[in-house]
């Protein structure tokens, strides 16, 4: 049974591990909803480093709240410890898990799911990355009542904004991150008025989403970040504010009869076209005082604005330009295979 009542707000489960669902997190704590347990993933170190940022444990422990954190939350154990919560619903965001029908039914009202976009465009791990990748000039965050497939549920509730022009994943996905503090409180509401309804017509909750509409928006991997030189400048630099702060945009130049990796941390797509606009992708084709330009595919440039040399600060192109082998016609590799790394000049 229940530990809620009708004055109290919702009890809630909340699962989470990354940073998006810290500043909902943190309104529930103040809210009439109450968190009765969070769900995270356990720290796992590889040998030799760190185990990684689990923002969800520190905020959590912080808190003094309970923390579960199961290696595999569909495990018939961890249900039954859910279950013992006596909690109303789950709130999931930045997981990491797909969580079995069995899981999402150990709450009376299931599961609902942060996500940030405005589904169904980009369904999958890396939303916030794929919307700028995509070229999109608006995204936003959705509250979905969970299914068992992947971020298919019914829509409870959105909220939407412009995507700025020069704006990186980082910068977006804060701002999303705040932006759904709203549609979580609006979706518990929901729910909380759905738990208490006597008319039929309301105990359904959200729309469906249209699958004809439905992209996906799968994880990003380090490769991802290298660039090749035959995509446009404009694809190149969306790729450079997509992959902030990871796993950024990498090229590779020549140093010393090998090729070194060379993080761009500013670019800007060059206005208009090249004078000569043959120059294979790649070329560098120009060098000013505060920035490299590089051909990019059908006849666009990209300057280079800032950067990290391999084993290096950053700095600006300029100080890199003065301690580098780069000039006029020196050719980047245009594309790496996955797994490679050029090694060699000769």
């Amino acid at each position: 049974m229940s530990t809620s009542d009708s004055n109290q707000g919702l009890s809630v489960v909340v699962m989470g591990t990354g940073p998006f669902i810290l500043p909902s997190f943190e309104s529930l704590l103040s809210s009439r909803h109450r968190i009765v347990a969070v769900v995270t993933r356990p720290s796992r170190a590889a040998r030799g480093r760190r185990a990684p940022v689990n923002p969800m444990r520190e905020a959590a422990e912080k808190a003094g709240f309970p923390l579960l954190d199961p290696p595999d939350v569909n495990a018939v154990d961890v249900q039954d410890e859910i279950r013992s919560r006596g909690a109303d619903v789950m709130l999931v965001c930045d997981y990491g898990q797909i969580l079995s029908a069995d899981t999402l039914g150990t709450t009376p009202l299931g599961g609902i799911n942060l996500h940030g976009s405005i589904l169904p465009r980009h369904r999958g791990a890396a939303p916030v990355q794929w919307s700028i990748l995509s070229g999109d000039k608006q995204t936003g965050v959705s509250v979905i009542h969970m299914t068992p497939k992947l971020d298919a549920g019914r829509v409870i509730a959105t909220r939407s904004t412009l995507i700025g022009s020069k704006e990186t994943s980082a910068e977006l996905e804060a701002r999303l991150a705040q932006l759904g503090v709203e549609v979580v409180l609006d979706s518990l509401n929901r729910l909380e008025a759905m738990k208490h309804a006597t008319n039929e017509a309301d105990i359904t909750i959200g729309q469906v989403q249209d699958e004809k509409k439905a992209t996906l928006a799968p994880r990003i991997t380090k490769q991802d970040g290298v660039i090749n030189w035959e995509m446009t400048a404009t694809e190149i630099d969306r790729r450079r504010r997509a992959f902030d702060p990871w796993p950024r945009l990498t090229a590779f130049v020549p140093h010393m009869n090998v090729f070194r990796r060379l993080v761009c941390l500013e670019t800007e797509v060059v206005a208009g076209q090249s004078d000569n606009s043959s120059i294979a992708p790649g070329v560098v084709s120009e060098i000013r005082p505060d920035c490299l330009i590089v051909a990019c595919g059908k006849g666009s440039r990209l300057a280079i604005q800032r950067v990290i040399p391999e084993g290096k600060r950053a700095m600006t192109a300029a100080d890199f330009i003065r301690g580098s082998a780069l000039q006029v016609g020196s050719q980047l590799p245009v594309s790496i295979a996955h797994g490679d790394t050029p090694q060699s000049l000769g």
